[in-house]
């Protein structure tokens, strides 16, 4: 049977004490899309945020300029940490050092935003700790100094150049969906995938800038059974890239079940049907979709996809021609 995802947001306090910083960020189920447009810096995905969280907490010590981290194989977080503490000290010339705590339920290797998450909520929580500011384009140039990043420093769907580290649009926010989700095993490092060279052709990128399109009017409509057939045609996509044995036999399930879709870790090792917690025949379409999976790969995790209040699209809207 399928377990729920707990993954409850933490509820840090707003300030902190004094001299420490918590910083949070959220997590995803792959991506909805991810490919390579026809134009220059072209590698973009759209993210598909869960609630499975990350948490930092930074402890300055005004006495220290070294920095530690727990866990300590969390060493991202703790350059990332380093760099902010430099930031810090340039402008107040006192010693920035002290303990960064990252506490995560967001699986690593698997293609759920992981790294990116950790690395969100430490610029937060360092951010905070040491009084220097953290808008969004200043996480983001300081994770592009790192690796190729996710889009979870936003709350709201968006579309994510994850290469460069910068945003492209705000798509909005979609109703919650739950994701029955399994992992073919083994682990993925995001990093060494983004070296690869893409397979695909112009064609291709012309067919990923429809998605995209396509996509953006969906969320904007709110429409769930164009988003899981954007997500299916991505998935399907990227087999040329990564290769996903479980691919087919989830779309079957998904047909059977009566899903929207099936969303890849484009980058990772998950895959998992998506499903519209508002339809009456939610329970069972789970269970069904649960059991059928659990049959195919063994463990089964059911997710709960984020919705945000009030969130529009940066560009606002576009031409959305009815399917």
């Amino acid at each position: 049977m399928s377990q729920e995802t707990a993954g409850l947001r933490p509820r840090p306090s707003r300030e902190g004490s004094a001299g420490t910083g918590v910083g949070t960020a959220f997590g995803t189920f792959g991506e909805l899309l991810q490919g390579v447009l026809p134009e220059e810096d072209g590698d973009f995905l759209v993210t598909l945020p869960v609630a499975r969280w990350t948490m930092a907490t930074y402890r300055h010590d005004p006495r220290s300029r070294e920095v530690q981290v727990h866990p300590a194989g969390k060493t991202k977080a703790l350059q990332l940490a380093r760099t902010i503490g430099k930031l810090a000290a340039r402008k107040t010339g006192a010693a920035t050092g002290g303990t960064l705590h990252v506490n995560s339920v967001i699986p690593e290797g698997k293609g759920l935003a992981s790294s990116s998450a950790d690395l969100v909520a430490t610029a937060r929580a360092v951010g905070q700790a040491l009084r220097v500011e953290m808008p969004p384009s200043r996480i983001e140039r300081l994770l592009a100094e790192i690796e190729p990043t996710d889009g979870v420093l936003y709350p709201a769907i968006v579309a994510f150049h994850h290469r460069s580290v910068r945003l492209r649009d705000v798509l909005g926010t979609l109703p919650v969906m739950a994701v029955v989700g399994i992992d073919e095993g083994g682990s993925v490092d995001t990093v060494d995938f983004n070296r690869l060279p893409k397979p695909f052709t112009l064609a291709d990128r012309h067919e990923y800038a429809r998605l995209l399109d396509r996509l953006s009017c969906a969320v904007r409509r709110r429409d769930l059974a164009e988003v899981g057939r954007v997500a299916t045609r991505s998935a399907q996509m990227n087999q040329l890239l990564r290769h996903k044995w479980s691919l087919e036999p989830m779309r079957e399930i998904c047909r059977e079940v009566g899903g929207l879709g099936v969303a890849v870790a484009h980058s990772g090792t998950t895959l998992g049907i998506l499903l519209d917690t508002r339809d009456p025949s939610y329970t069972q379409r789970v269970s069904e979709a649960a059991r059928a999976c659990g049959e195919l790969a063994g463990g089964v995790t059911v997710y709960r996809t984020l919705s945000f209040a009030n969130r529009l699209a940066r560009n606002g809207p576009t031409a959305c021609v009815e399917a």
